[in-house]
């Protein structure tokens, strides 16, 4: 048979089933009457009528006959045209091969510059949290009874007088806390900047993503702790936040970067002393 002979039995339009808006109906009542086990009465009720309503709509378009339609078929010169194989490949980077970037970025920050960035960072926080202190309640303690608040339910529900007065519980608290915090967020921040393209880049990543952090903290600390969220001076803390992303930001994009292991030799990556793998990078041994 010719392609002209198939052209021929081909049918202008093909028949499909019909297009129909009652499954959707039908999963919204399920949606409404599993919601109104947790909310009213009259969510589920809702929820049943839509439910029962959907399901006796969806029957009738299938029994006793399902319901088609036609839809038109295209003609030869308006279908898409198949795809042609081409019989080329792609070249892909191997791992280990010399001056390709198989992952990025092909340079790091070192791990310690995080964890110095985010001490020095911790310290003007500190500074700037404790002159809040000294400014609106005549005592640095202040921020640092407020820090321990959320570790101790105690010191959560104490009045001002308390958290004005020094705590040798609190300060230690605080203490572990703010640091550990300091540390983890530093960290994160050697990760993260060698991925932002330029130094304004990294600028602003450094003050955005305190104000961010400030943001979520502000969203969320009503929900977990509403009694902390009423003391806290949210200006002064995103000042801190602030201060914190600056310097710290500023000492780790200073730092020296090094290079990644991944253009190096699985032996060199694994440590093994191999003649020819160790010095392979240096020139020399």
């Amino acid at each position: 048979m010719t392609s002209d002979q198939n052209e021929d039995h081909i049918p202008d339009a093909i028949e499909m089933p019909a297009p129909t808006y009652w499954p959707m109906i039908l999963a919204f009542g399920i949606t409404l009457l599993v919601a109104g086990l947790v909310t009213q009465v009259a969510v589920s009720v809702v929820g049943l009528l839509l439910l029962l309503l959907g399901a006796v709509g969806w029957f009738k378009e299938i029994f006793p006959m399902e319901k088609h339609e036609l839809v038109p078929v295209l003609p030869e010169s308006q279908r898409a045209q198949p795809i042609k194989v081409s019989s080329r490949s792609v070249a892909r980077l191997q791992a280990g091969v010399a001056s390709h970037r198989v992952r990025i970025p092909a340079q790091i920050h070192p791990y310690s510059s995080g964890i110095k960035g985010g001490l020095v960072g911790g310290i003007a926080m500190a500074l700037v949290a404790c002159l809040y202190g000294f400014i609106a309640h005549d005592s640095i303690w202040y921020p640092i009874n407020l820090l321990a608040a959320v570790a101790l339910p105690s010191m959560a529900m104490a009045d001002l007088t308390q958290l004005k007065a020094f705590d040798g519980t609190s300060f230690i608290i605080a203490l572990i806390c703010h640091a550990a915090f300091s540390c983890l967020v530093g960290l994160l921040f050697a990760i993260l900047l060698p991925m932002l393209p330029s130094r304004r880049a990294a600028f602003w990543g450094s003050f955005l993503s305190p104000i961010l952090w400030s943001a979520l903290v502000w969203a969320t600390l009503g929900l977990i702790n509403p009694t902390l969220n009423a003391r806290i001076n949210w200006i002064w803390f995103v000042a801190s936040q602030i201060a914190f992303g600056m310097v710290t930001g500023y000492i780790i994009h200073h730092s020296k970067m090094v290079e990644t292991m991944q253009t190096w030799p699985l032996a060199a990556r694994a440590g093994l002393e191999a003649r020819g793998v160790m010095y392979e990078k240096g020139g020399e041994k």
